[in-house]
């Protein structure tokens, strides 16, 4: 599978839960004040991500984290556990987003590297690069899409031991 869209609460296993991310000074003035991930309950307050995360910052796909409950919502307090994979964002320059030519074109020569996205709006994507994945090859490309005019990009998080 090389997209993974959002799914619904009701295609998610019972032991998912969302734990609140609470994003920088600079997203809460444009507006966007957390961001809830799905994760695994391993535990009373230690949870396996399963999203991609898409505004925060310093995490990726299979962090082992730390949560506490707050107002009956689980809140982010710190990692435990890296799980090694990185994360990283583009914004697709062609209003089609995911589905135009030059994404889809670019995203042939991504593939092969075991990445997978998730979308937000057509345009905005988040990447997972796994831990068995050459980040450095991942990141060549990303740069070849951006200097093609396909899409900008920016690190979130590197897990990878570089």
């Amino acid at each position: 599978m090389t997209k993974k869209d959002h799914l619904d609460d009701v295609d998610r296993s019972p032991r998912l839960v969302k734990i609140n991310f609470r994003l920088s000074a600079d997203d809460r003035q444009k507006g966007v004040e957390s961001e809830n991930l799905w994760a695994e309950s391993l535990d009373e307050d230690r949870f396996r991500l399963d999203s991609i995360p898409f505004y925060a910052y310093g995490v990726s796909l299979a962090d082992v984290v730390v949560a506490d409950v707050v107002d009956g919502q689980f809140q982010f307090r710190n990692v435990a556990l890296r799980g090694g994979h990185s994360t990283y964002r583009i914004l697709v320059k062609d209003p089609s987003g995911y589905e135009s030519q030059g994404f889809q074109q670019a995203w042939r020569e991504i593939e092969p590297l075991n990445c997978r996205y998730e979308v937000a709006k057509r345009r905005w994507i988040a990447i997972d690069v796994p831990p068995t994945s050459d980040v450095f090859a991942v990141y060549r490309l990303l740069e070849k899409g951006e200097a093609a005019g396909t899409w900008t990009f920016e690190e979130a998080h590197c897990g990878h031991a570089v």
